[in-house]
């Protein structure tokens, strides 16, 4: 199981950042595209309850947007980077 998962779109700014954020951290992940994988999309309104994105699951908690406090904890806590 993937232990961050990065639910995301080519057009959105916030998942751009988020990527970048992550990549300088030396965080690896796996992008789902919601534009081109339904099932993706689907994960995301479940995951989430909503449509925004970017929805990042770390660990198995869910983060809405480019929260970089809430991301940072939830890689602390799941001892990821």
């Amino acid at each position: 199981m993937d232990k961050v998962i990065i639910y995301s779109a080519s057009w959105c700014g916030f998942c751009h950042a988020t990527k970048q954020y992550l990549d300088k951290l030396g965080v690896k992940y796996k992008e789902l595209d919601i534009d081109h994988d339904p099932k993706a999309a689907e994960a995301v309104v479940e995951k989430s309850g909503q449509r925004g994105i970017p929805v990042l699951d770390i660990g198995g908690d869910i983060i809405v947007g480019f929260d970089r406090p809430k991301i940072d904890q939830a890689l602390k806590a799941h001892k990821i980077s």
